[in-house]
């Protein structure tokens, strides 16, 4: 299972970008579908979160720019990034943790400019 991100891009500080992440094939037993990102040298961090039960969380810094959704049925994430900040410039991973398995995404470029 491959997991394909598309949305990436650059912008001005203010604009907006969505993310979206999809299963190259069925994935059983979903629980988790989440966006990380890795800025240059920094850990990577959680961005937002969706449990298939639960509701979204999301990291301080995005609550309120930014939001996750998902449709199950086409094992796709989805990540609306709203009045960026040059702070939020990394490289962007999706996540899919089911039962039985972890997949990551190859990751894709945000770079926000001032």
């Amino acid at each position: 299972v491959q997991l394909v991100e598309s949305g990436g891009g650059s912008v001005q500080a203010g604009g907006t970008l969505g993310l979206s992440c999809a299963a190259s094939k069925n994935i059983a037993d979903i629980t988790f579908m989440g966006w990380y990102r890795q800025a240059p040298g920094k850990e990577r961090e959680l961005v937002a979160g969706i449990p298939t039960i639960g509701s979204a969380n999301y990291a301080d810094s995005v609550k309120g720019r930014f939001t996750i959704s998902r449709d199950n049925a086409k094992k796709t994430v989805y990540l609306q990034m709203n009045s960026l900040k040059p702070e939020d410039t990394a490289v962007y991973y999706c996540r899919i943790e089911a039962i039985l398995s972890t997949y990551w995404g190859q990751g894709t470029q945000v770079t926000i400019s001032e």
